[in-house]
């Protein structure tokens, strides 16, 4: 069965966006994101929710489009209603069943992007099973917060360390279930 993913990139202090989602701050070139545009590529299936699909709207996704025109899309939203959706573009309601069926029939790793509320939502129902942290050397203070409000203890297993020029880390964790 394929793993899911949540490969994303958070301040020190745990925040994947500053207030009013800025993301201003974090590590935008250099070999660590190179190294993440590179993995991203071993990846044929995306899951998300609503508002990261339309975070991507501030840089030109249109709405129904990819955001990752190699991956199959599924949007997690009990909202979201966009006419004119590629062939590759799902909405899903937020389903437990359908996540597993997700995971049961992709033919590679999952893509968990972005975050927050979803990712939460994934974790307080022992979906995710593998972090990848993008850990930018900066301190936000406040923002959207890595797992949303999930209140869950899990220990994390730290499998890979890589370090990049920029001050950029990405930290591989395995989630113990």
């Amino acid at each position: 069965m394929a793993k899911i993913i949540y490969y994303v990139a958070s301040s020190i202090d745990g925040f994947i966006a500053g207030p009013n989602d800025d993301i201003s701050s974090y590590t935008i070139g250099g070999k660590g994101i190179d190294k993440y545009l590179s993995d991203l590529k071993k990846f044929n299936t995306v899951i998300m929710g609503r508002r990261t699909y339309e975070f991507g709207y501030q840089f030109g996704l249109e709405p129904g489009q990819p955001a990752y025109p190699h991956m199959e899309h599924f949007i997690f939203s009990n909202s979201l209603e966009i006419e004119n959706l590629a062939k590759s573009v799902h909405i899903e309601k937020i389903s437990l069943a359908r996540v597993i069926e997700i995971k049961e029939t992709a033919k590679t790793d999952i893509y968990l992007c972005g975050g927050g509320e979803f990712a939460g939502w994934l974790l307080d129902n022992n979906l995710i099973d593998q972090v990848k942290m993008k850990l930018n050397p900066i301190i936000l203070g406040n923002g959207i917060r890595l797992f949303g409000k999930s209140t869950v203890n899990k220990k994390l297993d730290l499998i890979e360390t890589e370090s990049f020029d920029e001050g950029l880390k990405i930290l591989t964790y395995s989630i113990e279930k």
